[in-house]
Parts: C-alpha cells; sequence; structure tokens
C-alpha cells in the first residue's frame, strides 16, 4: 500500500489550488451574497482540465483518474465549495452517465464539448415528490415513431437554468418498478424544454440550483442512453461515483473549515495566551484533525477501487456518509472555536457552516447510505 500522491497528482492538487485561489477565492463573498452563478468560470476551469478530469484524452478530457478527482474537488471546495459542488456535479453526473452509458457516435457528439468546458452539464432524476424515492418518478416518456415525448418536471437540478445539456430519467414503464425508467440526452433549446425555478438556498449559493420542465418535449430515440429500462440500473451505478464527489466536497469543506478554526486558535488571544493553548480548544483541533484523516483514507481507499473497475457500492457510500457528517461537525466546531466572530460574516467558518448541511443531503442523505451499506454488509 502506498499512501503518498505521485508527483503527478501533486502537480494536479497545486494547479486546483492555485486556480481557486486566483478564479475564485476575491469572489467568494459577493457571489454568494447575490447568488451569482459564474458561468464564464466554468469556461476558465474547461480550459484547465477541470470539466473532463475522468474523460480520456482521446474525447478531450484530462485522462486522470479518481485520486486525482478528489484532489481537485477537495482544492476547490476548500475556497468555495459551492464551485467544488458544480464541477463535481458536472464531472460524476451529467458527463459520466454519457461517458459511461453513451455509445460511440453520442459520446462522439456531446463529450467534448463536456470535457473542455464549451458546454456546462446537469442530470435530473430528483423530483419535487421522489427524493429518496426515485423509483416513484412521474416525469414520463411516451414512444411515438422515432421519437420519445416527455412531460413532467425534476427538482433541485444542478446547473437546471444555466446547463447546455441534461441528462434525465424519466418513466418508461411502471411506476415503481426497477427496469421502468430510461435515460436520455436533451440539448438546451430544444422544444418543450425549459427551467423552472431558481432555488434560494441557505448554503451553497454560487452553485446554481433549479427545476426542469418538460412539456410535451420532442426528442429522437437516438438521444436515449442504452437499452429501454435501464435507466434506473445506470442511474445508482453513476451515483457510486457520484458519492465519491460528495465525499471529496466534504473533505475540502471540513479542510477548509479546520485550517481557518487552527489559524484563528493560534491568533486569539484570551487570558494572556492563544486559545489555542487551551485543552477546551486543542481537544476540539484533534478530533477535528483525526476525522478529517479518517474521511480522506475511506475516500482515497473508494478512487483505489473505482480506479481498478472493482465494485465500489459499499465503500463509496461508507466514505460519502461519513465525510459528510464530519464535514457538519467540523464546520460546526470551527464556528465554535471562532466564537462570536464565527456568527459573522468576516471569517469564512460562517459560509462553511452552512455549505456543510448539504453534503449529508445531496446525491442520497445519510439514512440512505446507511441503507446502502446494510444492505451490502448483511448479504
Amino acid at each position: 500500500m502506498g499512501f503518498d500522491y505521485s508527483e503527478t497528482q501533486k502537480m494536479v492538487a497545486e494547479s486546483a489550488r492555485e486556480f481557486a485561489e486566483t478564479e475564485i477565492r476575491p469572489h467568494v463573498m459577493e457571489w454568494d451574497e447575490a447568488q451569482t452563478f459564474p458561468v464564464e468560470l466554468f469556461k476558465k476551469a474547461g480550459q484547465m482540465g477541470f470539466m473532463g478530469i475522468l474523460v480520456p484524452v482521446e474525447l478531450g478530457g484530462s485522462g486522470l483518474g479518481y485520486h486525482e478527482y478528489i484532489a481537485i474537488i477537495e482544492e476547490i471546495s476548500k475556497v468555495d465549495p459551492s464551485i467544488g459542488l458544480s464541477v463535481a456535479a458536472h464531472n460524476s453526473l451529467c458527463t459520466n452517465h454519457i461517458l459511461s452509458f453513451g455509445n460511440e457516435e453520442q459520446k462522439q457528439k456531446w463529450i467534448p464539448k463536456l470535457a473542455t468546458g464549451e458546454w456546462l452539464g446537469a442530470w435530473g432524476l430528483t423530483e419535487h415528490n421522489t427524493g429518496s424515492d426515485a423509483g416513484g418518478m412521474n416525469t414520463t416518456a411516451v414512444k411515438e415513431g422515432d421519437e420519445w415525448v416527455l412531460n413532467g418536471a425534476k427538482n433541485f437540478i444542478t446547473h437546471g437554468k444555466s446547463g447546455d445539456i441534461a441528462v434525465v430519467i424519466a418513466r418508461t414503464g411502471e411506476k415503481g418498478d426497477s427496469h421502468g425508467m430510461t435515460a436520455f440526452v436533451i440539448e438546451k433549446g430544444t422544444k418543450g424544454f425549459s427551467s423552472g425555478k431558481k432555488e434560494d438556498k441557505l448554503g451553497m449559493r454560487a452553485s446554481e440550483t433549479a427545476e426542469l420542465v418538460f412539456d410535451n418535449c420532442r426528442i429522437p430515440d437516438t438521444n436515449r442512453l442504452g437499452p429501454v429500462g435501464d435507466g434506473f440500473i445506470q442511474s445508482m451505478k453513476i451515483l457510486d461515483g457520484g458519492r465519491i464527489s460528495i465525499g471529496a466536497l466534504s473533505l475540502g469543506i471540513a479542510k477548509g473549515a479546520y485550517e481557518a478554526a487552527l489559524k484563528y486558535s493560534k491568533e486569539r488571544v484570551q487570558f494572556g495566551k492563544p486559545i489555542s493553548k487551551f485543552q477546551g480548544i486543542s481537544f476540539k483541533l484533534a478530533d477535528m484533525a483525526t476525522e478529517i484523516e479518517a474521511s480522506e483514507l475511506l475516500l482515497h481507499k473508494s478512487a483505489f477501487l473505482k480506479n481498478q473497475g472493482r465494485k465500489v457500492t459499499k465503500l463509496s457510500a461508507m466514505a460519502k456518509m461519513y465525510s459528510s457528517e464530519v464535514c457538519v461537525k467540523v464546520a460546526n466546531e470551527a464556528v465554535q472555536i471562532h466564537g462570536g466572530y464565527g456568527y459573522t460574516k468576516d471569517y469564512p467558518v460562517e459560509k462553511f457552516y452552512r455549505d456543510s448541511k448539504l453534503c449529508t443531503i445531496g446525491e442520497g442523505t445519510t439514512e440512505i447510505q446507511k441503507i446502502v451499506i446494510a444492505k451490502n454488509i448483511l448479504q
């Protein structure tokens, strides 16, 4: 076993760190307060290779693996988790779904635009009435000749307004049938395809979240990904990798909050000495550092398995569940260490605190991860 980053991985992490410092940090609170989704930033990210991290070089991507993927999401999220979330969703959901289940013609048509950041991707599974119960979706796709007609709506979709293309799962069979859903690719501008309400969120405010609406939206059968009825099965496989994404996002938040708290604890003087010298504070920092280390190990073990093409369902669920809960805990303790200042927008921990909570909800709640883990260990 090896626990050190290779030289390539170190370079990738450093390039992500520099990108976050120069392109993101100066705008963090401005974007957060105005809920600005900085579309042009993602074109720059594409030029850096961050929008097609796992995509082969011949399709315009970076041709990297999951260790590098974690490093990039982590470094960006240490500065602004909102941007880390958007980069993660673009890579692991939309792009990866087409890459994993599209035919050669579909991949050649759509992947290069996504991998270079020319196009921004969205992925639609969740609906207003179906969060964890995705099998109960109401959005339907009905075959008419060589076309499919979609009707319904998707909710809580990252890049729901600004996305240039979306992978959407729609019901093509009976409700609740895991083989009754199919995946489709829909390009922006398609008649009957529009965006709806943009959510006004607690955190992750610079990452756009909105509805996708389908009103007799007609698409050719050539936009179908894989066999009819395979959409839900495909989605579960995509979410295996997506859990690593959210784990990496969580790790970045936890590290960002911890580093801010560590720095503050050394600078803040009370009773004649830095507060880091008090056991009450130093023990908090010790717990935070230990749990971050454990999160990182779980994530990179998941990445190791994923890179080898081995089953990662149980471990990625563990990594996502643990890392997301740790990031909430660490962000909470970081605010506590800052005291009253942690409750103000003058220090970064206030934002980490708000951003952290999504990680225990998005791409499968903590409770759903426990169901997945239990199912796998009880087989």
